[in-house]
């Protein structure tokens, strides 16, 4: 297998308002939309992001009505205090306040108008090697 790239998928009820909330606080671009579809990429890291809207007829029956429950986006960063601030100066809430845990990560939680849970995260620097 030659895989090429690689994209996470979301089923998510309002398409628009996920696309819009990842374009404006996490830097990504829209790709394409259409009906019930968005896929967006983050140009600076190559990641791409696709929402469906739950229900949408390309899925099979026994997925379609599935929504993200249990999924976790996680973003890495360099200086998450002024990430942290940044976001909180934009008015999105922050679910968990920034913290470190006892192997060094330090991470705040947030959630995007559909509920999606996104962790950010500085990784302690002698982990990471």
């Amino acid at each position: 297998m030659n895989i090429s790239s690689f994209a996470t998928c979301l089923n998510v009820k309002d398409v628009k308002a996920s696309s819009e909330f990842f374009i404006r606080h996490f830097g990504f671009a829209e790709l394409m939309s259409a009906d019930g579809f968005a896929s967006l990429r983050n140009i600076k890291n190559n990641i791409t992001l696709i929402f469906h809207e739950i229900g949408l007829e390309v899925l099979p029956d026994d997925f379609k009505q599935n929504s993200t429950e249990g999924v976790i986006l996680a973003f890495i960063v360099t200086d998450i205090e002024a990430e942290e601030k940044r976001l909180k100066d934009q008015r999105v809430v922050i679910t968990t306040p920034l913290r470190t845990e006892s192997w060094g990560e330090k991470l705040f939680l947030l959630k995007d108008p559909n509920g999606i849970l996104i962790e950010v995260a500085e990784w302690n620097r002698s982990s990471d090697q």
